[in-house]
């Protein structure tokens, strides 16, 4: 798995990016907007995954752990929903096709080029409406979502940023009361990259119940996981 994402991520796209002259998100979002249907958050969804299979792979919830996370958004049925790590916006336009009239969806990049592609992806597939991107890192978004975002408390959170923020940022979530009962939180690359801090707090804490998917890593054969955890109060 480790010596496939080598060759995936670092040397076979940094000679394609050089021969393109663009990055490799950029060339999904080009796929994107010449073979999907605009307005069609479904399309936009399968048109990234044949490219993710077939083309270049990239780190998007995929289809196979697409299937969990749309599960997991339908039972939990949220208002207000938070996304940890919007890289292209693949899985922001998967949630937010599944939310109810008036549901929300806030999701937080960190990296500029990323919000910028993601920006685009969202308004072709037509959700712009349902969802705002927040630029920055999520220590310093997530304090601020109560004042100046108007979130009460979230329903339904995906963490699926960088691995080492799943602890902080969940604890960060408890300290600014933004999680009440019933708040599912839904954590992906438990088992790879793996996040065995995040595992160790969620399932030793009284606070979290917590049920364990067991997958792949998206578009590969490689063992991995998600790791649902509800609030408890």
């Amino acid at each position: 798995g480790t010596a496939a994402l080598i060759w995936n991520e670092i040397i076979r796209e940094k000679v394609t990016n050089f021969i393109m002259n663009q990055s490799k998100e950029q060339r999904i979002l080009n796929f994107v907007l010449q073979n999907a249907v605009r307005g069609d958050p479904c399309s936009v969804v399968d048109t990234i995954d044949k490219y993710c299979s077939q083309k270049e792979w990239a780190m998007n919830v995929g289809n196979e752990k697409g299937l969990i996370l749309d599960k997991t958004v339908e039972e939990a049925n949220p208002s207000v929903a938070l996304e940890l790590g919007t890289y292209c916006g693949y899985s922001a336009v998967r949630i937010s096709r599944l939310l109810k009239a008036g549901a929300r969806l806030l999701t937080v990049e960190f990296n500029p080029e990323f919000a910028a592609i993601a920006k685009q992806m969202i308004e072709f597939a037509g959700v712009q409406d349902k969802v705002k991107l927040l630029e920055g890192p999520s220590q310093e978004i997530i304090p601020q979502l109560k004042k100046k975002y108007e979130v009460d408390t979230l329903d339904f959170v995906f963490l699926d940023h960088w691995k080492d923020r799943y602890t902080p940022d969940t604890i960060l979530l408890q300290e600014c009361n933004l999680l009440r009962k019933g708040s599912v939180l839904l954590a992906d690359n438990i088992i790879f990259p793996g996040a065995p801090d995040f595992l160790k707090y969620v399932r030793n804490s009284p606070h979290f119940q917590c049920t364990n998917y067991p997958s792949h890593l998206e578009y590969m054969q490689v063992e991995d996981a998600m790791e649902k955890a509800v609030f408890l109060g």
